[in-house]
């Protein structure tokens, strides 16, 4: 019987979803499950909940496991052979809170601050004190286990399991399943996505739109064409302000569309959120301090949301990869996706170290990526400007250094643009202050 452990399953809903596909797998109905979280009270709704699914659409033929704390972590990951991580080290208080308000003292504003800035990095610092507990922990109780991370900062995270533990490790986002969708509507065009046929390729949350056609027909140019017409006369107040003018922006000064959210890549580079420029708050759409709005909503919106979703126990699949890796990987049935690994030369013109987003195959070897060549150099150059810091993070991790953190955030294309060197070290350590014991030790 396959075991499958979920790390984090108080995120009720996204353990809902990824379970629920597994039970609508035949070959996987007869699994084990053990929800891990360290928050009794969401750990106790999401065995509610995911117990109800058991019951309704699979006749109850997983068997369930609850795991509270680090005292039980252990028993949650012996001989498991599927790792699914969705853990948020520090939660939303203290540590996201502490996130955004500490870089607004310094008139450094953010969106989402979970990938990339001084956000993202200091999220991964806190992480990764915890997942490198669990990966060596893994080495020892499930080795051959294969860990699917699905939290951010998704690159530095993958990239630290890859490079510093023996845990098989990929990296999974859900970016890339829905960039075409969200670009045809973006531009309006209602074509038949059957028909359509693209290639996507980079780094996390900053992947390119390489290729996109309908039979054989390359659609780029009609979709340039709408673009840059939707998105001017939404700039000039002609037209309706829209939720992706960061990234038809980016498409049309680059040539490619980019696979996350306006709001994401609105703080991955220079142009958008400056204190100098707040005209450009408006003008873009760009939501100031998104995340915790959505945090904010989501605690208050939860019991009711509990309640109907008990009400509402059927489930219908996912757009994640999750249950077609394991399925694949299980009954080598071949499955192709994007997925995140460490480059070694998929794309020449990365860094071979630095952690991709490429298209991948899962089969009973396990996830193997596939080589994509070189990226138009516009492309690879504004995905160096994210892959610096990324490394750097990395480094500071594995090497328990702080000067990398400084000088991660030092090369941080936003947080450079607005700050001096000296004022970014300051902004460093007021963090390094808050989060206090939830970071590593560095020297």
């Amino acid at each position: 019987m396959v075991k499958i452990t979920f790390l984090g399953a108080g995120s009720t809903i996204f353990a809902k979803n990824l379970i629920g596909d597994i039970f609508l797998n035949d070959s996987l109905r007869q699994c084990r499950i053990a929800l891990y979280d360290i928050d009794r009270s969401r750990l106790e709704d999401s065995a509610l909940i995911i117990g109800k699914l058991n019951e309704k659409i699979n006749s109850n033929k997983a068997v369930i496991t609850t795991h509270l704390g680090k005292s039980q972590r252990g028993a949650a990951l012996k001989k498991a052979d599927y790792v699914i991580n969705a853990i948020q080290v520090g939660g939303y208080k203290p540590s996201t809170i502490i996130d955004f308000e500490i870089p607004k003292k310094y008139r450094l504003r953010q969106t989402i601050g979970d990938t990339l800035g001084v956000g993202g990095i200091f999220r991964a610092l806190r992480t990764s004190t915890v997942l490198l507990e669990i990966a060596a922990e893994m080495e020892k109780l499930c080795p051959n286990a294969l860990f699917l991370n699905y939290v951010n900062p998704m690159a530095i995270i993958t990239g630290i399991l890859l490079k510093g533990t023996s845990v098989r490790t990929v990296g999974l986002c859900h970016s890339v399943q829905k960039c075409v969708s969200e670009l045809l509507s973006a531009v309006k065009l209602q074509l038949n996505t059957n028909k359509i046929r693209w290639k996507i390729a980079g780094i996390n949350h900053m992947a390119w739109l390489l290729e996109i056609s309908e039979s054989g027909k390359d659609l780029y140019p009609i979709i340039k064409q709408k673009a840059l017409i939707i998105n001017e006369l939404a700039r000039s107040g002609k037209g309706i302000k829209h939720n992706d003018m960061i990234r038809l922006e980016i498409m049309r000064h680059f040539g490619y569309y980019i696979t996350e959210s306006s709001e994401h890549n609105a703080e991955y580079t220079p142009y958008w959120i400056k204190f100098q420029f707040p005209e450009l708050i408006t003008e873009f759409n760009i939501p100031l301090d998104e995340y915790p709005r959505r945090c904010e909503n989501q605690i208050q919106k939860w019991n009711a949301l509990k309640k109907q979703i008990l009400k509402d126990t059927q489930h219908q699949r996912s757009m994640e990869y999750c249950v077609d890796i394991i399925n694949a990987v299980e009954n080598n049935i071949p499955f192709g996706f994007n997925g995140n690994v460490l480059n070694n030369g998929l794309i020449p013109n990365l860094p071979a170290d630095c952690v991709v987003e490429v298209p991948c195959l899962a089969n009973q070897n396990g996830v193997t990526g596939c080589f994509v060549g070189n990226l138009p150099p516009q492309c690879a150059a504004l995905n160096m400007t994210n892959i610096n810091v990324q490394l750097l993070t990395m480094e500071a991790i594995l090497n328990n250094k702080k000067d990398y953190v400084y000088q991660a955030a030092m090369l941080d294309p936003h947080t450079a643009s607005e700050l001096t060197l000296d004022k970014i070290k300051d902004l460093c350590d007021d963090m390094f202050d808050a989060h206090g014991k939830m970071l590593p030790k560095m020297r």
